[in-house]
């Protein structure tokens, strides 16, 4: 199975100029998995026949953000060495470009289109029912259609706990840098309603640990500067905050590198990203994109056909998200191991007490399980 970037139709000439000019790469690597492993066993039909390896096309932003997009990544190369599939991707960080991606995905006879993220999702609901043999998929995001497969997440609940472990660590002055005031940032990449969603929860879960918190907002406006991530969080670190949640992807990886460069602490987001800062990122909120596309996938190759408006709810009881263990920390501060485990137990707590219905975490508009 050859893993290939596809661009074609009228479109390609123009769509991979725009894909160039934004740092986009081809991907000719072969597509057996890491070690030289073989291609997995095909996957038989009911009825004992051997099935043609399904053609997936996966869209996304580029490759190497740390984040939303490489969990996408992951997840389809996981679904790759797993079932019998041809993976081919698409990406692109020009927003112009996603409209093009889905129609190419859908005219060059893909069996599924998978989107890792809710900015395709508009192009997949005006364009889905003008290819009904096609299978469409996307995270993030609900998209109604007769042949779509929707992931969602409960970022709200993660970021809850994200945002109750910042209210909790802004007044641990035992480690340092952190100061007397109470002060905590959040930095989100586009002004959509995934992160507002994300914010929504990463607010009411700081209140509950201190109803009168000050909580700094802002967004970059764009998902892949980390310039501007890196700007604005030293803003707010200049403005008493010290530590800033990032909710940007690319532009993230600026929130981590100014946490570094003050000696102050940010939270991760979508991938574990405790160690690409070390002693600097508190923790991480994961949130499962790559599995979320992985099911996705899962399903195309069991069902064959989607049977319409099909919906997956990746929540903290799914395993969709939660936050990551402060491995990193506890070897950079082994002196405040009791305030580390402190807030170990505080999230241990509040997910128990998410999962019991003692909590309910609120949703942004259009979102949360039955959305």
């Amino acid at each position: 199975m050859k893993m290939k970037r596809i661009m074609s139709l009228g479109l390609a000439f123009a769509l991979s100029l725009s894909l160039a000019a934004c740092g986009s790469k081809e991907d000719p690597k072969p597509s057996t998995a890491p070690g030289g492993e073989s291609d997995p066993p095909v996957v038989e039909s009911q009825g004992g026949e051997d099935k043609a390896p399904l053609k997936v096309l996966l869209v996304s932003a580029l490759e190497g953000d740390k984040a939303f997009a490489d969990s996408a990544i992951a997840g389809a190369r996981k679904a790759e060495k797993d079932f019998n599939i041809e993976l081919s991707y698409s990406q692109s960080n020009d927003y112009a470009d996603y409209e093009n991606q889905i129609l190419t995905g859908a005219e060059e006879g893909f069996d599924l289109v998978v989107a890792s993220a809710s900015q395709w999702g508009d192009a997949i609901a005006a364009h889905c029912a003008e290819y009904p043999d096609v299978m469409f998929g996307i995270t993030d995001t609900n998209c109604e259609g007769d042949n779509v497969v929707s992931v969602t997440f409960a970022q709200n609940q993660g970021s809850f706990l994200a945002g109750a472990v910042a209210a909790t660590f802004t007044k641990m002055t035992q480690f340092p840098g952190v100061n007397e005031e109470n002060i905590i940032g959040w930095v989100g990449g586009n002004d959509i309603p995934a992160l507002r969603d994300f914010f929504l929860g990463f607010t009411e879960g700081a209140k509950y640990i201190d109803p009168d918190i000050q909580i700094l907002q802002s967004f970059a406006g764009d998902f892949h500067d980390p310039l501007k991530g890196k700007e604005l969080t030293n803003a707010m670190f200049e403005q008493g905050a010290d530590i800033v949640m990032n909710v940007a992807s690319g532009t993230g990886n600026g929130v981590l590198e100014a946490a570094e460069l003050n000696g102050l602490y940010a939270i991760g987001v979508d991938l574990n990203q405790d160690n690409d800062r070390p002693g600097h990122v508190l923790t991480s909120m994961l949130k499962e994109n790559g599995e979320g596309v992985y099911q996705i996938i899962k399903k195309a190759v069991e069902q064959g056909k989607f049977t319409g408006n099909e919906r997956i709810y990746m929540d903290l009881e799914y395993g969709g998200v939660n936050l990551t263990d402060m491995s990193v920390m506890k070897e950079h501060y082994p002196d405040q191991l009791e305030q580390i485990e402190e807030l170990l137990a505080l999230t241990e707590e509040l997910k128990a007490k998410i999962a019991d219905g003692t909590i309910v975490v609120s949703n942004y508009e259009g979102y949360g399980k039955n959305a």
